[in-house]
């Protein structure tokens, strides 16, 4: 018994030690954030962080490039891993810290070269923009170099240091962001796989023009890809190893109103872009001021400016345009020398470059990275042999062209201008920079007017092209390269309009009178005609009625299914409790209703019903992860069409109301599963949770619980309160219905009183998880409340940075 006792006690003694030794780890590696620290190499000139409760910082500083330093500096003490992933991601390294589990996704970064062009574009910025970038990145190195005493969790467990910040690393990122909101080739690779097996008129139903519009006319592109004789697998390894992009449901809201419309007189402004959410939050508020320079909002890790905000006369918001300016060529390779592609006038040959690609607990990875005259070919990630149908057939590869990837790159330049514009005009004249992501940017001056305009860099595509960008091209065909780019004035925009808003939500920005194609693929105009409904709802508009409009969760999507589905029948025993609870529903996605789960579980089995056997099971759940459907699903139902409502796999001839029938059983059994037979006790946000993913401790369940962030949402993909839902089982957990993708930021800008601005993220303004601020902001942001956008009262903590004089 004696050594049992004694076991016992070294034990309890063990876990002591250990419970003290990660209390003062979970102290020490928390930044420092009072008193003074003079650096070997900092600021020109004495700079303040002034801290409030929220912990967000006021930095004041002597120069508008110390400001930056600053930012720099807080950015790092309080996100610098999700900096080490930003820098990672952009440059094609994450397999270096995380093993092969991410090799392909490097392969994919390092074939389409990021980091490559950031180089390219790090020397075409101006010499303002240099300083700013240097400056940000001497601030993160002076807090790595002089400051950290213990790494944060995530270097600590994947044995990660952290490296010196580049300017190129920010210019990386810049593109990334890009990548997330500008992504068309997802969709032309979706054509090319569904014309190997469908007509172009059933595509055009499955994938719908925008309400009000007809099919873009082109040729007929099924026809084109049987007799190329294309592998279906052609581009599809590329696709899996990219990083998520081109995901329905990823936006924004902005409206901005003239004086006329509110009740101070003078303009108010609301934006919420709807990103992936992340924990920690892809945004971190800050207060940056400095002599001619005041502005406030929220930065993005990485970034040297606030990229959302207001300043002492202006305020501003974007949401993402969604054009086209991503185009696949289908690249001809010659069957006598692999080394060579055809192009217009004969053979010419591949541009490469060898990247060799550290794995952890691996050998090196070597991969060539070839370029056509169209751009990177993508689809070198899948082998040299993936394009060729057998040996004795042509083999192709896929190139992308690309805006982003443009040498002559002003985006940040362009973001430098807009922190300090001083009016609607000046913030419209410095959009013209900006290359992409494109973006609807609205913006109010302190003079009371407002604006829109839709700055990026939009290819422009020759008439004879009847491709139209939906598709990849033949390459060696020159009707398919651009024709240029458009002239930045040419893209819509609008001052002061007579009637005294401007909103825009994804939806088509521009009537049939615009003479550019910007792009075929609008997002569902339900957002954007909720917003004028709430907007016109009042004669005169207070931040208070904006943040009730930021809140709404009526979906106008699916108030446009509720006839269909009030109609279901089904023996199923859930079946007359499912439908009393769907009698009164209206379409309001309410967190703690049953209805809305109803809804969606039934529209998920019938689109299932409905596409599955005619585009392929396993093509088929592989794409509901990016895309609802629902516009095809909507057309198919109003218009009876009995060809998509039969199931292809039974002898029957199924009807849509068959269909209609099928789905409620089957999601009434998915649901009893789910939540139990008690209907009444079903709730839409007990599946509809809003998920803030962990990279990488997401992926890990032992770790999971403590890194990512949850909590109930209502809403839904077509909400004004968007929260997107996921359809496709999630690949760790199996769950449903999750909310991953929403308004990532919310902002409500008065410029009549600045100090009455609010805005919210959806997780904290750390980023390390043993600080109160990890999460700090979760249950403000379900509930769409804010925190003063300028500081309001004394700050709690400040930290005052210096150089040690040399």
């Amino acid at each position: 018994m004696k050594w049992i006792r004694r076991g016992a006690w070294a034990l309890l003694w063990l876990a002591l030690f250990v419970a003290v030794a990660l209390w003062i780890y979970s102290r020490r590696v928390l930044p420092t954030t009072q008193g003074t620290i003079t650096l070997q190499s900092g600021p020109k000139a004495e700079l303040r962080i002034e801290r409030d409760a929220d912990g967000i910082p006021t930095i004041k500083a002597a120069t508008r490039d110390d400001a930056f330093f600053g930012l720099g500096y807080v950015h790092a003490q309080d996100r610098l891993w999700q900096l080490e992933t930003h820098k990672r991601i952009a440059s094609g390294r994450l397999a270096e810290a995380f093993g092969a589990s991410a090799l392909e996704t490097d392969k994919f970064l390092r074939a389409l070269g990021v980091r490559r062009a950031a180089a390219e574009q790090w020397g075409q910025v101006s010499a303002e923009g240099r300083a700013a970038l240097t400056a940000y990145a001497a601030g993160i190195n002076a807090y790595v170099q002089n400051e950290l005493s213990a790494r944060p969790p995530e270097f600590m467990l994947t044995g990660v240091q952290p490296e010196p910040w580049v300017p190129e690393d920010s210019m990386g990122w810049a593109t990334m962001m890009a990548w997330d909101l500008g992504a068309n080739w997802s969709g032309e690779l979706l054509r090319l796989r569904l014309a190997l097996q469908l007509p172009v008129e059933r595509i055009q139903e499955l994938l719908p023009p925008y309400p009000g519009e007809k099919p873009l006319p082109t040729a007929d592109y099924a026809a084109l890809f049987r007799s190329l004789k294309l592998n279906a697998n052609l581009g599809q390894t590329a696709l899996s190893a990219a990083p998520e992009s081109g995901i329905e449901g990823v936006g924004s809201n902005n409206w901005v109103l003239a004086g006329s419309h509110t009740e101070t007189g003078k303009p108010l402004l609301a934006n919420d872009p709807h990103l992936k959410l992340t924990a920690p939050a892809l945004w971190y508020f800050a207060r940056l001021e400095a002599p001619g320079f005041k502005v406030a909002g929220a930065t993005m890790p990485g970034l040297p400016m606030v990229v959302l905000g207001q300043n002492e006369r202006i305020a501003w918001g974007f949401t993402n345009t969604g054009p086209d300016v991503q185009d696949l060529y289908l690249e001809r390779v010659n069957p006598s020398d692999s080394g060579e592609y055809q192009t217009p006038e004969g053979w010419a040959k591949f541009t490469s470059i060898t990247e060799t690609i550290k794995v952890r607990g691996g050998d090196d990875v070597t991969l060539t990275a070839r370029a056509t005259r169209h751009g990177p070919v993508i689809s070198d990630v899948g082998g040299a042999t993936e394009g060729i149908v057998s040996a004795q057939r042509p083999a192709y590869v896929l190139a992308m062209r690309w805006t982003a990837l443009d040498k002559d790159s002003g985006t940040l330049d362009a973001a430098l201008a807009f922190n300090s514009a001083r009016s609607v005009a000046e913030f419209i004249a410095a959009s013209g920079k900006h290359l992409a992501p494109m973006q609807n940017m609205v913006v109010a001056d302190a003079d009371g007017h407002i604006g829109m305009v839709s700055a990026g860099r939009i290819p422009v595509r020759k008439p004879e092209n009847d491709l139209k960008g939906l598709v990849p091209a033949p390459g060696w065909d020159a009707r398919y390269d651009w024709a240029g780019v458009l002239e930045p004035t040419w893209t819509p925009r609008e001052t002061d309009p007579p009637r005294g808003w401007i909103a825009t939500a994804n939806q088509r920005i521009h009537g049939p009178e615009y003479p550019h194609f910007l792009t075929s693929e609008w997002a569902a105009p339900y957002r954007q005609q909720r917003i004028e409904q709430l907007l016109n709802a009042k004669p005169k508009h207070s931040l208070e009625s904006l943040r009730a409009m930021q809140a709404d969760v009526v979906s106008l999507g699916t108030q446009r299914l509720l006839p269909f589905l009030r109609k279901a029948q089904s023996q199923h025993p859930l079946a007359g409790a499912a439908q009393k609870e769907l009698a009164a529903f209206d379409g309001t996605m309410a967190a703690d209703k049953a209805a809305p789960l109803i809804a969606w579980a039934w529209a998920r089995q019938l689109t299932l019903g409905m596409f599955r056997d005619e585009v392929g099971a396993v093509q088929f759940d592989r794409l509901i992860a990016t895309r609802s459907f629902r516009e095809g699903l909507e057309r198919t139902l109003e218009r009876n069409d009995a060809w998509w409502c039969d199931d292809k796999g039974t002898p029957a001839q199924e009807s849509c109301q068959d269909q209609v029938n099928a789905a409620f059983t089957r999601a009434l059994d998915e649901l009893q599963v789910l939540q139990g037979a008690d209907v009444s006790k079903w709730q839409w946000g007990q599946a509809h949770q809003a998920r803030s993913e962990h990279r990488p401790f997401s992926r890990v369940k032992l770790l999971a619980k403590y890194f990512e962030l949850r909590t109930p949402v209502g809403g839904d993909t077509y909400t004004v309160n968007v929260s997107r839902v996921s359809q496709k089982p999630d690949a760790t957990t199996g769950e449903l219905y999750l909310d991953e993708h929403g308004p990532s930021f919310r902002a409500v800008y008065d410029l009549a009183d600045p100090g009455k601005s609010r805005f919210m993220h959806s997780t904290g303004q750390s980023g390390i998880v043993f600080s109160p601020q990890y999460r700090s902001f979760v249950d403000r942001w379900r509930e769409v409340q804010g925190v003063p956008v300028w500081a309001s009262e004394p700050a709690k903590r400040v930290l005052v940075l210096k150089s040690r004089p040399s």
